[in-house]
């Protein structure tokens, strides 16, 4: 029993005749099958489409420079940072600095932006770091061990009436 050979140029040319038929199945070259019909195609001016996009890309711009501000602003803090309320401020604004780097990733890895995702990203590290160099020392792991609250009264002013008076 011997089967005769296959003729494969015309295989192929049926196989190219069947796939011009079902269409490239590329969304700009009018096909409707394939992978391209799985999402539902917009025309250009259709609602939803360009508005929303730059509204999300706004908006990641927004916690992205949002974050670059504040963690530019941890290092050059006004306050003293060493103990008491002022502590829980600078650690308070590191962890808001930390949520928006955090936002700001999310929002860049969604919307495809790399320059803002590395931006973000190098903005929660070192708002960590910044946040690290205030608790670290006051849970023992440093050399140096601080205290959380002042244990030093604040020095009271004295009253006008009670200072010596010169000659």
């Amino acid at each position: 029993m011997t089967e005769r050979p296959r003729d494969w140029n015309k295989e192929l040319t049926d196989i190219d005749r069947a796939i011009e038929k079902q269409g490239s199945g590329v969304a700009g070259e009018g096909g409707s099958t394939g992978e391209a019909s799985l999402a539902p195609a917009r025309a250009p001016g259709a609602p939803g489409t360009a508005p929303a996009a730059r509204k999300s890309v706004a908006l990641t711009w927004f916690w992205t420079l949002l974050a670059v501000a504040l963690a530019v602003a941890l290092p050059i803090w006004p306050y003293q940072r060493s103990c008491g309320l002022q502590l829980g401020f600078f650690l308070g604004a590191a962890a808001i600095t930390i949520l928006a780097g955090f936002l700001g990733a999310l929002a860049s890895w969604a919307n495809r932006r790399a320059l803002a995702h590395v931006l973000s990203l190098v903005v929660l590290a070192w708002a960590t770091v910044m946040a690290a160099g205030a608790v670290l020392p006051r849970i023992g792991y440093a050399r140096e061990s601080q205290t959380w609250l002042c244990t030093e009264p604040a020095p009271q002013a004295i009253p006008p009436a009670v200072l010596p008076r010169g000659p």
